[in-house]
């Protein structure tokens, strides 16, 4: 299915948030969001992705 990325156009397999994720290789602590809307780390696997939707990942950085 193809979805946005953070703003980058995507195919991916995963049919849910929580399968998407490490199939983009992110890991670790991150916060995401579906179509601008937040969703928290307990409801990703359960949260449906849908052709065209825009996901954002944000992973934190180290440093100051």
């Amino acid at each position: 299915m193809k979805i946005v990325l953070n703003g980058e156009p995507r195919e991916v397999r995963a049919e849910t948030l929580g399968e998407l994720l490490p199939e983009c290789g992110f890991s670790g602590r991150v916060a995401t969001a579906v179509n601008e809307e937040f969703v928290p780390s307990s409801l990703r696997i359960a949260h449906k992705l849908a052709e065209g939707d825009r996901v954002e990942v944000v992973a934190p950085m180290q440093g100051g």
